[in-house]
């Protein structure tokens, strides 16, 4: 799997060709604004920049997942991990990304980000504006309420600020995770990113 992030030609993530001492470093700390899973002030905090329509970011979602299954089934009655989730959108590149998103933001007005969040990872190769609303419906949420909110932009800044955040960090393209702060710049691998956490936690 290539993810084009900290250096766009390898599968081995150099550093940013931006040499700004603060390029690696999380700009925007997380906090209760963004959405999460966890807790904020567990010992391990993983920041991914990611959208709904690219491939190279549903195999990251998927790795993310791994590594939370992990930490569960290991450290079961500690909360050892919080994943935070931030848009970072290519239009050019993924013309459905940004309604994807306002979807996603339009479902977390109604409580269900993390379930559409996965929808459409899921479905990535069916985001027009149809399923869309089809998976709002399949997650029982108020039709009427979402399609409002679709047609009047409401969550758009929302998105708009995510994306801002990433930028201050050094984030050019998705996607990008940061581990406790520190932008990840390794190989994406299971075992290389459980190593590299287990180092941040001691």
């Amino acid at each position: 799997m290539a993810i084009p992030q900290c250096h766009e030609k390898s599968f081995l993530l150099e550093s940013p060709v931006n040499q700004d001492s603060n390029a690696n470093q999380l700009f925007v700390p997380p906090s209760q604004r963004d959405h999460y899973q966890g807790t904020l002030t567990a010992p391990i905090v993983l920041v991914e920049y990611g959208n709904y329509q690219s491939p190279q970011c549903r195999e990251v979602h998927r790795l993310v997942q791994a590594i939370q299954q992990y930490f569960n089934s290991v450290f079961p009655e500690e909360n050892r991990l919080c994943v935070v989730f931030r848009h970072f959108i290519e239009n050019s590149i993924y013309p459905q990304a940004q309604k994807a998103a306002e979807v996603a933001e339009s479902a977390a007005a109604q409580g269900q980000f993390w379930r559409m969040h996965e929808m459409l990872f899921t479905h990535q190769h069916a985001l027009d504006n149809g399923y869309l609303v089809e998976y709002a419906d399949r997650l029982g949420l108020d039709i009427s309420q979402f399609l409002q909110d679709i047609s009047k932009q409401r969550h758009v800044d929302r998105i708009n600020e995510a994306i801002e955040s990433g930028y201050q960090s050094g984030v050019t393209t998705a996607p990008a995770l940061f581990i406790n702060g520190i932008r990840y710049c390794d190989r994406w691998s299971l075992e290389e990113l459980i190593i590299t956490i287990d180092t941040a936690r001691h």
